[in-house]
């Protein structure tokens, strides 16, 4: 690996490096951050033979354009759309071998939203806090990738490149997302009604959602509780619900405290689907 970078032809709207983030730093003011859809970066890294803490590239919705310097297997997970190598198309979830100067495409995601590129050995940044991922929140971390940057690549491998080079992985659903999710801290805020509205609507992703939070159209959430909470601490998957009732699902670069009640909060297992949730989709909460 020595020696290999990838050049940045064109970064799309938004290309930052992550890896598995900062965790146990939230007494010290500083978020987890890390890759939004955990199970698709892990997938990445595991088809090239990377160890699963190598930093691998988050695509917003596409418009990628690379080449490397010199040969190197590469695995695409996450948002499906069309990817190609030298303009032949790749199958997402694979293990390809890209070799040095042929360029790299990742065109607009049609299902899901982001992307995962692993190279393998991993994407060599800098790392801030014993981590290489970019928190847009508190500008920690490598910057988001701008056209013309030369970007090493390491040499975190832990195996040899699987024998299964494809995996059988469905698509991000277009269609009505389900969450689990668990009553929050201040549950007792609201009433039993608002606790029932919250799980039978059809909520709407708002286009204004981001890593920070997943913002939510649809009904008022109203509260029984008066006065506002002092900042207390928060989580990635908490939903808060600010004063004029709208909930929204803190992301993996949420603040560590925040002063809106938490009615509820997204479960472990449910929480990489909000990575993939396009503007306009709908989901449901299950309690």
């Amino acid at each position: 690996m020595t020696g290999n970078a990838l050049l940045v032809l064109e970064a799309g709207p938004q290309t930052l490096v992550q890896d598995r983030g900062r965790p146990g730093l939230a007494h010290l003011g500083v978020g987890a951050s890390g890759a939004f859809d955990r199970a698709a970066a892990g997938l990445a890294n595991r088809l090239v033979g990377n160890s699963d803490r190598a930093a691998v590239l988050e695509v917003l919705i596409g418009g990628l354009r690379m080449v490397l310097e010199a040969d190197s297997w590469v695995a695409i997970t996450g948002a499906w759309g069309p990817v190609t190598i030298g303009a032949r198309p790749v199958e997402p979830n694979t293990a390809t071998l890209v070799r040095a100067g042929v360029e790299l495409v990742v065109g607009p995601a049609q299902h899901g939203i982001r992307y995962y590129v692993a190279i393998r050995g991993g994407v060599d940044a800098e790392a801030t806090l014993y981590s290489r991922s970019r928190d847009v929140l508190a500008a920690l971390g490598p910057s988001p990738l701008a056209q013309g940057q030369r970007v090493p690549i390491g040499s975190e491998v832990s195996s040899p490149i699987p024998a299964v080079d494809l995996v059988p992985v469905d698509p991000p659903r277009d269609t009505e997302v389900a969450l689990t999710v668990r009553p929050g801290p201040r549950r007792g805020w609201f009433a039993d009604s608002a606790w029932q509205r919250m799980l039978e609507a059809a909520w709407i992703t708002s286009a204004r959602s981001d890593r920070t939070g997943v913002r939510l159209e649809g009904p008022i959430l109203e509260r029984i509780a008066d006065g506002e909470l002092p900042s207390e601490g928060m989580v990635p998957g908490a939903i808060q619900v600010s004063p004029d009732g709208v909930p929204t699902i803190l992301g993996v670069d949420a603040p560590v405290t925040g002063g809106y009640p938490v009615i509820a909060v997204v479960a472990d297992q449910s929480f990489d689907a909000l990575a993939q949730l396009r503007p306009g989709q709908p989901l449901r909460f299950i309690g």
